[in-house]
């Protein structure tokens, strides 16, 4: 018996085994509650959701809207009532002016000039107010001279008009030069498409800053044989800009234009102009009463994105 228990040294030996397993196992314990502990936490962060005031929620969202936006490719604004409030101020005292000049005795009123406005493109608004109260008795018959006759009028008009946007009597409407700069920055494509004399949209983009009006492309007047509400302006842009129409946005203000923007594909976001406030806008993808000015915004680039298909 005295042979098997274990001499000094053994027993030295097996006790200092045992601290040793002792301490191994303690310390692994540790690391795990550790491990453990430090899970919990990340995981806690991590489903914590911070509460933040609306302003910062709202810097926080423009921030980040770039990383999550659809922009679009094209940004194509209709002119008169879009860029510049011209219709009431502009462009009918420019007809009457003319009307005048060549001894017509016609004088379009407010609420008369309202009306023909449901017709698109100058030559064909007098050509269908003449329909409605007689020709001028010294005109040919002939229908090709008479248009010649509606051209040559118009082409007067156009001059009368350039000169007042030129005289500085009329003004871009708020938050237009704001928005073509953001979308610019953004590299978004600008371009215009009207139913007016090129002539008479060149000045308009003219009022803008030189580097932002020499971005501008120009889409105007008999460029389309038919005018709007036919969408033959915008697909002639989306095809010359080389930009499918589901990736172009238009700004208009009528009714018609609306209806040529939603024909040609597009998302369409309405400004509501002097003349255009009670007309129909149903489908129209957003309406505002302007584009609003730097800390008024109404309508941003960024705003803008949101209403565009989602990317295929």
């Amino acid at each position: 018996m005295a042979g098997m228990v274990p001499s000094a040294c053994k027993r030295r030996w097996i006790f200092g085994l045992c601290i040793a397993s002792c301490a191994v196992l303690l310390y692994f314990s540790s690391k795990s509650k550790e491990n453990t502990s430090n899970y919990l936490q990340l995981k806690t962060m991590r489903s914590a959701r911070p509460v933040f005031s609306s302003p910062t929620r709202v810097r926080m969202n423009r921030m980040l809207a770039p990383l999550r936006a659809v922009y679009p490719e094209a940004l194509l604004f209709d002119c008169d009532g879009v860029l510049v409030d011209t219709e009431k101020d502009g462009h009918r005292v420019a007809f009457n002016r003319a009307f005048q000049e060549k001894g017509l005795g016609f004088e379009w009123s407010v609420e008369k000039y309202g009306q023909l406005l449901e017709v698109g493109g100058g030559k064909e608004r007098m050509t269908a107010y003449f329909n409605e109260v007689g020709w001028p008795v010294n005109w040919p018959t002939d229908d090709a001279e008479r248009q010649a006759k509606v051209k040559e009028i118009h082409l007067l008009k156009t001059d009368i008009f350039s000169d007042m946007i030129n005289s500085g009597e009329l003004k871009l409407r708020p938050g237009v030069t704001r928005l073509v700069k953001e979308a610019l920055d953004r590299g978004v494509t600008v371009a215009c498409c009207s139913t007016s004399n090129e002539k008479s949209v060149s000045a308009v983009i003219k009022l803008m800053e030189p580097e932002l009006a020499g971005k501008f492309t120009i889409f105007a007047g008999d460029v389309v044989p038919k005018k709007k509400p036919d969408p033959a302006v915008y697909l002639l842009a989306s095809e010359q800009l080389g930009i499918p129409p589901s990736k172009c946005a238009v700004i208009e203000d009528s009714h018609i234009g609306k209806c040529a923007g939603k024909s040609a594909g597009m998302t369409v976001i309405v400004t509501k102009s002097g003349y255009t406030d009670g007309e129909d806008f149903s489908g129209a993808d957003a309406i505002f009463d302007e584009l609003g000015d730097s800390g008024q915004e109404k309508v941003t680039i960024d705003s803008i994105a949101e209403l565009m298909p989602a990317a295929a």
